[in-house]
């Protein structure tokens, strides 16, 4: 038995289907079915009763399941721990960002912190949902998490610095003759949008909405370097986090009025171990909260 199928064995029964299990877990379903189907034949026994609606893990499931929870949470704070001394950290690093988030910070920081300890291992995905965040940070997946709002302890968030959101225009369009782009000048103009369930996609809802603007849908996509790239060919207009403008595209951004911003708080795990707090000490280091850092050209 691994831990690895500790963990996949989680996410089935959390999740009710290996389907939703493999999405959680970013990895092919055919991978976490042959996990369960290899733990289930060593234990010799069935840990998820087979229904219509779901997998539902069996009585001997649950009792199993309930020590694979303490195994994986125990495993993981010994992983992110081991060997822990002035010149040398390994193990794991399992970091998230809500989408468009830390795009020019993230990787700067990411990168000191390899050279630092070249030995340990990161892996780093983008959520556009701010629930799921909250839900895998709940579940103690999350080693790091970079986001707008949490329900977590002050203790274990910390405030980075605020995101602004620059709209970015298609080339010759009549509001990049402005320094800030009135939010009212956009009226009837057509939007590229994001997935229904990214916060993205809420916070352009808000900012319309506040501004008594109708959102005129011309495509919905799931990057934000996509709907920069697209309202920079004219499709439509997008809002953005300044920090997620690809390179090339600075020129076509503008910050807006009223301004539109969200704070960025970086959450760690309770008791987080050397690696998490060597990444949380970077990204303090980082600029947050200036647009002007690649102020556009005219």
């Amino acid at each position: 038995m691994s831990l690895r199928q500790y963990e996949y064995a989680l996410a089935v029964a959390e999740e009710g289907s290996v389907t939703a299990a493999a999405e959680l877990l970013h990895v092919a379903q055919p991978s976490v079915s042959q996990q369960i189907r290899g733990l289930e034949r060593e234990l010799g026994v069935e840990l998820f009763a087979r229904t219509p609606t779901g997998l539902v893990p069996t009585v001997v499931g649950r009792a199993f399941l309930r020590e694979a929870e303490v195994a994986v949470s125990a495993s993981r704070r010994a992983r992110a721990t081991a060997r822990a001394g002035a010149d040398e950290l390994v193990g794991e690093l399992m970091v998230a960002v809500q989408l468009g988030f830390g795009t020019r910070q993230l990787p700067g920081a990411l990168g000191a912190l390899r050279r630092r300890f070249p030995r340990l291992e990161v892996t780093v995905f983008e959520e556009p949902s701010s629930a799921e965040l909250e839900r895998l940070g709940r579940r103690g997946v999350l080693d790091l998490a970079l986001m707008a709002a949490c329900e977590q302890s002050p203790d274990d968030a910390h405030h980075l610095g605020d995101e602004e959101f620059v709209v970015v225009l298609g080339a010759g369009h009549p509001q990049l003759a402005a320094d800030r782009v009135e939010l009212r000048e956009l009226d009837g103009e057509p939007w590229v949008r994001f997935d229904r369930d990214s916060a993205l996609d809420a916070v352009l809802l808000n900012v319309l909405r506040n501004n008594d603007l109708t959102p005129t849908t011309a495509a919905r996509v799931s990057q934000t370097a996509t709907a920069a790239r697209w309202a920079a060919h004219g499709l439509g207009v997008t809002l953005v986090p300044a920090s997620a403008v690809p390179h090339g595209h600075e020129h076509l951004a503008r910050p807006v009025f009223p301004a539109v911003s969200q704070p960025v708080i970086a959450v760690v795990r309770h008791g987080a171990g050397p690696a998490e707090t060597a990444l949380l000490e970077l990204l303090r280091k980082e600029t947050w909260s200036e647009f002007a850092s690649f102020s556009p050209v005219s």
